[in-house]
């Protein structure tokens, strides 16, 4: 870590103690407070020429306090004492008009993390608005060079790396450091039946983890160029392949389905169900938030509290819920260190690979985008715009479009037979490809 970072945590440290200590004298029976700071760049290229340049630079600091079980919060981007004054005080003005709530308050003090182990989260890239221009033109040059490519419709890069402080009465004080660069390119393919588009990109941590620019172009073009063509099915009940980039939306909303807030709502088709077995037996889930490198890696919640590997699915039963300390307390839990969402999820493969998968379906549909947000979180019905390829005898035949899917959620998680090996690592999900055994098939 170099000097001007360790001095900008230690002046972002003493601003959170400064305040908690300022709230307890004013009054307030618990008190956290967050902070942060970061820069980042976009660059989109279009057609080769610059389309948009960005530079940002954020700040913001949230206060949180708690009278009794009366909480109010605040926030602002102005670092001057008279503001953050003014802050705090607008917290506990919230505060001290907001209804009682028996399960408000942080965390439990023995929760806190204690173990602040190095995930590797933070490499900032120095690159300048020159260089990501050329990455950018590079990539896009190769996705225009794939025959049949017609147009673009951008290629971008994108850096941002920022630190961040969590800190609350109990005396916990942690740090965050992170960083994260993309590179992206979408373009358009054509011919005499029309045109299609289609898109690819690479995510990390580490600007040394990302594809190589020319090959995101290569595969965007690629991509678009194989969707040409697409062709129209009748309605058919078929298996269907979610391809691992789009089999991550699945599970996400598994996830939506057994988190705190949807469980206490009593909004949810899952509610009740840990311990039920709700996926085939082969079926898992492990939640790893300790991954170096990985987005939805963190050794600390964002109420301070310590993570941990655990099983969410095994042997297809579900075994744990997705908690905060307040959701927790509102179903007479213990939180399960997510508050501030899930982290690191990984599907288990049942070890078959992508083609594999193929031959095992056979004939039916495989899913590489999904349009529209069609499903009821409280019933499981699910129906959603997709588009893909048709499958015949476990070979790619064609492409198709203007296709629905459709189904109950639970009915799909009982039929899925197999998860692939070809694992996408570009996100908090990682899963590869998902077969499901039937599905609804809507066409024309």
């Amino acid at each position: 870590m170099n000097s001007d970072i360790t001095q900008q945590q230690q002046n972002m440290q003493n601003l959170i103690e400064q305040i908690i200590t300022t709230a307890q004298k004013k009054g307030a029976t618990q008190v956290e407070v967050g902070c942060s700071s970061g820069s980042g760049l976009d660059v989109n290229v279009r057609n080769n020429e610059i389309d948009t340049l960005e530079h940002q630079l954020d700040k913001e600091l949230g206060v949180t306090v708690y009278l009794g079980q009366r909480k109010g919060n605040a926030s602002t981007t102005d670092f001057s004492p008279e503001s953050i004054e003014r802050t705090l005080q607008a917290a506990l003005d919230i505060a001290r008009f907001t209804s009682e709530d028996e399960y408000a308050g942080l965390a439990d003090a023995d929760l806190m993390c204690k173990d602040f182990i190095d995930l590797d989260l933070y490499h900032p890239w120095d690159i300048n608005a020159d260089n990501a221009i050329e990455i950018a033109r590079e990539c896009e040059q190769n996705a225009l060079s794939v025959k049949g490519v017609s147009n673009s419709e951008g290629a971008s890069v994108n850096t941002y790396q920022g630190i961040s402080l969590y800190g609350n009465s109990h005396g916990f004080i942690g740090l965050r450091q992170s960083s994260r660069h993309s590179v992206s390119c979408s373009v358009i393919a054509q011919n005499q039946q029309g045109m299609q588009r289609d898109y690819w990109y690479s995510s990390a941590r580490h600007y040394d983890d990302l594809e190589n620019a020319a090959e995101i172009g290569l595969k965007a073009g690629s991509r678009a160029v194989k969707r040409l063509g697409a062709k129209k099915i009748k309605t058919v009940e078929v298996p269907v392949i979610y391809h691992a980039e789009v089999a991550k939306s699945l599970i996400g909303h598994f996830t939506s389905a057994i988190s705190g807030g949807a469980l206490y709502r009593k909004a949810s088709f899952l509610l009740d169900s840990k311990g039920n077995k709700i996926f085939p037996e082969f079926f898992s889930i492990i939640e790893d938030p300790h991954i170096p490198r990985a987005f939805g890696s963190k050794v600390f919640d964002s109420e301070g509290v310590a993570t941990r590997k655990r099983d969410i699915v095994k042997d297809g039963v579900i075994m744990d819920y997705f908690l905060s300390s307040y959701s927790a307390r509102k179903l007479g839990l213990t939180t399960t260190a997510n508050a501030g969402g899930i982290q690191n999820l990984i599907v288990g493969s049942s070890g078959q690979s992508f083609d594999e998968l193929l031959a095992t379906m056979g004939t039916g549909l495989l899913i590489t985008e999904l349009m529209g947000m069609g499903v009821n979180g409280i019933t499981g019905d699910y129906s959603r715009g997709a588009a893909g390829f048709w499958v015949e005898n476990g070979e790619i035949a064609y492409p198709v479009e203007e296709l629905t899917v459709a189904g109950n959620l639970k009915a799909i998680f009982a039929q899925i037979s197999a998860v692939a090996d070809d694992m996408d690592q570009r996100g908090v999900i990682r899963s590869g490809s998902i077969l499901v055994d039937k599905m609804t098939v809507a066409g024309h």
